[in-house]
């Protein structure tokens, strides 16, 4: 092989070597930018009791530890070293939105409420309003009820005339066992 296309090989390696490292840089560059808009789904998790200011609100002092139970649900943490507290711990972590984290502790003595103290709880309705998802904000939600001239557009469907139901076929079914012979 003559000396020329000897040197012409190694250059044309270098250059494509070159390009191919150009290329690199400016891939890394673009998969940044996909990567700034492609983001991965995260799991909702969502731990422990919810306890609404409702509930909050219904527990009074006296209950015994089963209406607490009845009312609250069973705690998420009840310790051996604590038997006279119940620790109520809410928490929920979505994609898009800030976690939230909610405490609850009930204390009894002997088996009857003592006191209780906690974060502020939302109201049912209020956290409710929280767990609405990205595709529904700003749509308008339609309404539940038909009008009378919208049911009047479709017909009621006609009663059907009473028929005798059709005959059962006789099914024979053969032996579970063989036939033994004596």
């Amino acid at each position: 092989m003559p000396v020329y296309h000897l040197r012409a090989a190694r250059a044309a390696c270098a250059l494509a070597l070159c390009c191919g490292m150009a290329a690199c840089s400016s891939l890394d560059s673009a998969s940044e930018r996909v990567a700034g808009i492609v983001t991965p789904y995260k799991i909702e998790v969502v731990q422990g009791n919810f306890v609404s200011r409702e509930q909050v609100q219904a527990l009074q002092i006296g209950m015994g530890r089963q209406q607490v139970r009845e009312l609250l649900g069973t705690p998420l943490v009840m310790s051996l070293f604590h038997a006279d507290r119940w620790d109520y711990v809410f928490t929920i972590k979505r994609q898009g939105v800030q976690p939230q984290a909610r405490r609850l502790s009930v204390y009894f003595k002997g088996d009857v409420l003592e006191r209780f103290e906690g974060d502020e709880m939302p109201t049912e309705a209020e956290f409710v309003a929280t767990l609405d998802t990205h595709s529904r904000k700003g749509a308008a939600i339609p309404p539940l009820e038909a009008t009378e001239a919208q049911l009047a557009k479709y017909p009621a469907p006609a009663a059907p005339a009473e028929a005798a139901p059709p005959p059962v076929p006789a099914v024979n079914y053969p032996p579970l066992e063989p036939a033994t012979t004596r």
